[in-house]
């Protein structure tokens, strides 16, 4: 592969078709940072997934576009890149900064994709044409609001409902909805909102035969999930508390959960996440693919993701429309039948760049190329 030549980070912010709002706030509009790496002609890119403030994680998009100026872009600008090892070596001696690292090393496969002209999905192992999905609903302000929008998402076709839930908003609203749809795909979502002290809370929500409770206690803890998941019937998920392949080791060790939120921004990139898909499978532990909002950069690398044989429940990898009346890349992704996104079969990542709507969107750019 030739040189790297330009590395180029757009900072922009899209307004949602609807507020999303989990236990740690309320979105109105999706702040990210896109990265884009030319060499020999071609562009790839990555979406960083870190948001305004540190509220799901650490990581900001101040933070990541310092990491990524001051030292990942120079660890790679000017140098032949032939493996996305190649990176994560180059990387290695940058400690944390996982959504950082994820969005650069993600625009080198989808570039080293469209050199080999293959897409994404087939250079990382992806079997399945198409992906199962579902769609992750906020808290809203009155209950009768939540079921009319979880109503309208059955309508258009999704199969799997996940619920965000915070203490005085989940065992009352769990069950209004499964009494209304008994036989719906059901899971929830905490984000970090109890402590070990809420399990009989928690333990209220085994009667309605969910999938999943996803990262009901603190943000990096796995032993008390450890305690807490041999009290429940339900499964539980891990999703903040998995920052790379080791902590998902040490969490299936230790039985803290039976199933595992794969983030690709989380872990640190695709190669971090495919470490983590081959884990489990070994484990016979399933995976899904979470969402972080993103744009249809992230949620191409994301259904390509999710493409893999182990990746047997619905991710959070709803169809364009979902989120933006006008996202800044084409083709939109689309709810087949069967609640499913179909998987790109053009090079690399499948879309393309809009430079206008880019340009529409844009708070700053960055622009470093070799001399």
């Amino acid at each position: 592969m030739p040189k790297i030549e330009r590395i180029e980070l757009h900072h922009i912010d899209l307004p949602l078709v609807h507020p999303f709002e989990t236990s740690f706030g309320r979105e109105v509009t999706r702040p990210c940072i896109l990265v884009s790496v030319h060499a020999a002609g071609l562009t790839g890119w990555g979406e960083c997934v870190a948001g305004d403030g540190p509220w799901y994680a650490s990581e900001t998009i101040g933070t990541a576009w310092h990491v990524l100026a001051d030292y990942l872009i120079p660890a790679l600008l000017g140098q032949e890149i032939d493996e996305p090892a190649d990176v994560v070596a180059r990387f290695a001696r940058v400690r944390g900064h996982a959504m950082a690292r994820a969005a650069l090393e993600n625009a080198v496969w989808d570039l080293l994709a469209q050199a080999r002209r293959v897409p994404l999905a087939d250079m990382i192992g992806g079997r399945q044409e198409r992906v199962p999905v579902g769609v992750s609903v906020g808290i809203e302000p009155r209950l009768e609001i939540l079921l009319d929008r979880v109503a309208q998402y059955v309508d258009e076709g999704y199969g799997r409902v996940k619920l965000k839930i915070k203490p005085g908003w989940d065992v009352d609203v769990v069950r209004a909805v499964r009494e209304q749809w008994p036989d719906l795909p059901l899971q929830v979502d905490a984000n970090s909102a109890y402590s070990l002290a809420d399990t009989p809370l928690l333990q209220a929500l085994d009667p309605f035969n969910l999938l999943l409770i996803e990262q009901p206690l603190h943000h990096d803890d796995i032993v008390d999930h450890a305690r807490l998941q041999a009290q429940l019937r339900t499964p539980l998920c891990l999703d903040e508390s998995i920052h790379s392949p080791e902590h998902a080791r040490w969490a299936l060790d230790i039985a803290a959960c039976r199933v595992i939120n794969v983030k690709v921004g989380r872990v640190g990139g695709l190669t971090a996440a495919l470490r983590i898909h081959d884990l489990c499978a070994e484990r016979g532990v399933p995976v899904w693919c979470g969402g972080m909002l993103e744009t249809n950069v992230g949620r191409a690398a994301n259904v390509a993701l999710a493409a893999l044989p182990n990746f047997t429940l619905p991710g959070d990898i709803s169809a364009s429309a979902r989120y933006y009346h006008r996202d800044i890349a084409e083709p939109d992704f689309v709810l087949n039948d069967g609640s499913t996104l179909t998987v790109p079969t053009g090079v690399g990542l499948g879309v393309q760049v809009i430079a206008e709507r880019l340009a529409a969107v844009r708070l700053r750019r960055s622009v470093r190329a070799c001399s």
